[in-house]
């Protein structure tokens, strides 16, 4: 019974902690890149200064870079087998 046991647990290259991280890590990549999309204008003419806004600046990219340091902490950690 234990072997079989052991069998099943070893199916999965990261333990349960990883997985989940690496969910959150996609989140915050995923929230980043929503926000640094649309808001432009239509017209090639006219400048749009929204482009240049906090959320697209500073928000966005900080999301993003955080959310690619979770993945990496969520690769790198030690699973809890």
């Amino acid at each position: 019974m234990n072997k079989k046991k052991q069998e099943n647990t070893s199916k999965f290259l990261f333990g349960k902690k990883n997985y989940i991280l690496m969910l959150i890590g996609v989140a915050f990549i995923a929230l980043g890149f929503i926000l640094m999309a649309g808001g432009g204008s239509d017209d090639p003419a006219v400048f749009n200064t929204e482009i240049y806004n906090f959320r697209r600046i500073r928000l966005a990219p900080t999301l993003v870079l955080v959310g690619l340091g979770i993945e990496i902490y969520a690769i790198m950690a030690k699973s809890s087998k």
